[in-house]
């Protein structure tokens, strides 16, 4: 009779813990606003692994620092892979433009996975009268500071890069930072400022509404999303390559058997042809990293950056 009595109790009990497991929930932070690149691939990739395991991967938009709040909500979490972040090549920035980080980059934080990189895209207003690269410059050169541009903050991506552009070209700009580059994007359609340098996923509604003109792109080689769209490498600026990488990272002191797991599960997931599909689509040029190998990046990257952002002499806000 005790038995029979506890055989139910057993079963609702297992059926209870099954229940649970199921609706485990791992947060992915994403530092910007709804709408950009970040905030695109780690949708996408979220919905993925929710479908592929038996944890809901939830993305939160977590906004403030130019991404520091939500770095060092993840980098002081508990190392349990319930809270993620995902981020740019930008991360990398914040460490050589602030002095003073309420966290070690490379000591509190633990690469997982690159998903991909993209080269960003040059747009200005589809009425302007600048309509090719060479007219840019040229306009630039015998107007210095006189192009407005616009970016997601001082040490952004469009900012570091469009820096690196007036190097090159040898021409200056007035920079208008922005609290993210959605906005910057949506001020260039409507003529507010002149250009924006900005990653191909956030250009390309833009860009195909006919709001914006497309005059360069960034990368080594043209993008298979605007392939029509010539690289400034190719019209002259030779060693002008700006490919900022995307990926997810977690609190330093997750074992590694969850940091093997977690790499492994974003990897497959961003090597699925449908995933890779739509994010080639959004712009994302689809090259999948594992933890380990994305290390050596980000430690490289930590070195490079921080020597050229001092060297640019730019400081953060």
């Amino acid at each position: 009779m005790f038995l029979k009595k506890m055989i139910p109790l057993v079963l609702a009990f297992g059926l209870i813990s099954s229940v649970a497991a199921e609706t485990a929930r791992t947060t992915i932070y994403v530092p910007f606003t709804a709408g950009g690149t970040v905030d695109i691939f780690a949708r996408v990739i979220a919905q993925e692994l929710s479908q592929k395991s038996n944890t809901a991967f939830l993305v939160e938009n977590k906004l403030g620092g130019g991404g520091i709040i939500a770095t060092n909500t993840v980098a002081k979490s508990k190392p349990d892979g319930q809270t993620l972040l995902a981020f740019h090549q930008g991360i990398v920035y914040n460490s050589a433009l602030s002095a003073n980080l309420p966290y070690d980059l490379l000591k509190d934080l633990v690469p997982l996975a690159i998903v991909g990189f993209t080269p960003n895209v040059l747009v200005v207003p589809s009425n302007s009268s600048i309509k090719t690269f060479a007219d840019f410059v040229n306009f630039a050169k015998a107007n210095p500071l006189v192009l407005n541009y616009g970016s997601a903050g001082v040490g952004s991506n469009g900012h570091l890069a469009m820096e690196m552009l007036e190097a090159s070209a040898g021409i200056k700009l007035t920079h208008v930072p922005y609290k993210g580059m959605p906005q910057a994007v949506a001020d260039v359609a409507g003529n507010q400022i002149q250009a924006v340098l900005t990653t191909i996923p956030a250009a390309i509604p833009f860009i195909q509404s006919g709001k914006v003109l497309a005059l360069a792109t960034s990368g080594l080689k043209r993008s298979s999303v605007l392939p029509q769209v010539p690289t400034i490498n190719e019209l002259g600026y030779k060693g002008f390559v700006y490919e900022p990488w995307y990926g997810f990272f977690g609190p330093a002191g997750l074992s590694s058997e969850s940091v093997d797991k977690l790499s492994a599960l974003i990897v497959t997931a961003s090597n699925n042809p449908e995933i890779a599909k739509k994010l080639t689509l959004e712009g994302i040029e689809m090259r999948p990293i594992g933890s380990q190998k994305f290390k050596k990046i980000l430690q490289d990257d930590y070195l490079l950056w921080g020597d050229t952002i001092n060297k640019l002499g730019i400081k953060g806000q």
